[in-house]
């Protein structure tokens, strides 16, 4: 895990600078900057004097290096080349990475949308459908410079940084290692019995990512955590509910997503493994950016020992479910 930008915040990128930034590549901003949703990187919207809204994204230093950031972009312009619904940045002079003391930038047009609604199957079959295209054009050629998905990364760095970190509340440490060690080694073991083949992923495909309009249907951004991984990485986080409602939605998916890809179903045996080792590397992300005031702002319960108690909880029911049988769509399609 990546431990050298655990100091750095965002205090030094001031409004001015921000739009001395933006006006650097020949873009200048007509309304004030809005602050939207993002604590790793700094993301604003405003609209230029063009009448044009852009969004522009400033990339938290030493922590992607720029050949990792340009594949990102490369890969999200290629999609968007295969007619895939997907935020790209704006490219200015054949540059779609900017720097800005010591800042880098990218400037992307704004996506419009609301929600997408996981539980409305309609827009689930049209999600997936574009999953399998995006995964038919991903496959053909491997990322070079992106981190891939591992458990060594995700989970034994990150439990290990979570050791040595301190921040685990004194009453709960015994408790919540004990188990999250017990999830780590059983998402390991798991992971270690099966062989598949990785893709070039999205690698934070979340309903949060994905935006929802009623007449083009999905629309795709933030390709921050692009990752070479297994495919069925792109689809586990669609999954809510209890396991029936998972079932079907996954069937749904699934279906949906092999009219363009096809779709090794052994892989479902790695959702509970990877919903676990997503669990362990968020406590790590929170940890590693507490320094930046960001974060104890947004995540102020984080350092109660109540969120230990309820981590250690999730952490147990987590453990059940990698002792339970993965999901079938064999015993689905049968019952």
């Amino acid at each position: 895990m990546d431990n050298s930008s655990a100091e750095f915040h965002f205090q030094a990128l001031t409004p001015d600078l921000i739009l001395d930034a933006i006006e650097s590549i020949g873009v200048f901003p007509e309304t004030g900057l809005l602050a939207l949703n993002s604590y790793e990187n700094r993301v604003y919207q405003f609209r230029c004097d063009q009448g044009l809204r852009y969004v522009v994204k400033f990339y938290r230093p030493q922590r992607w290096s720029e050949a990792q950031i340009q594949e990102e972009h490369d890969y999200a312009l290629a999609l968007a080349a295969e007619d895939i619904p997907i935020a790209v940045p704006v490219i200015i002079e054949n540059k779609t990475l900017f720097e800005f003391k010591g800042y880098r930038f990218a400037l992307f047009p704004s996506i419009g949308g609301r929600a997408f609604e996981v539980d409305n199957l309609e827009q689930l079959e049209s999600v997936g459908r574009f999953i399998g295209r995006i995964h038919q054009y991903a496959s053909k050629q491997p990322f070079v410079y992106r981190e891939p998905l591992t458990p060594e990364i995700l989970g034994d760095d990150a439990y290990r940084y979570l050791q040595d970190s301190g921040i685990v509340a004194e009453g709960m440490r015994s408790a919540f290692f004990t188990v999250a060690e017990q999830v780590l080694t059983k998402a390991k073991q798991i992971w270690q019995q099966h062989s598949f083949d990785t893709i070039r992923l999205h690698g934070d495909l979340h309903p949060g990512n994905i935006l929802w309009t009623p007449d083009d249907g999905p629309g795709f951004v933030d390709l921050d955590d692009a990752r070479q991984g297994p495919a069925v990485q792109d689809i586990w986080m669609m999954l809510t509910g209890d396991r029936a409602q998972q079932l079907l939605q996954l069937d749904i998916l699934i279906d949906a997503y092999q009219e363009f890809c096809d779709f090794d179903t052994r892989q479902l045996a790695l959702i509970e493994p990877l919903r676990a080792f997503r669990m362990i590397h968020y406590n790590a992300w929170l940890t590693k950016r507490w320094q930046d005031p960001a974060f104890p702002m947004n995540f102020p319960w984080f350092a109660d020992i109540k969120y230990w108690e309820q981590q250690t909880l999730a952490f147990k029911e987590q453990l059940a479910a990698l002792n339970e049988a993965p999901l079938s769509l064999a015993s689905f399609n049968q019952g």
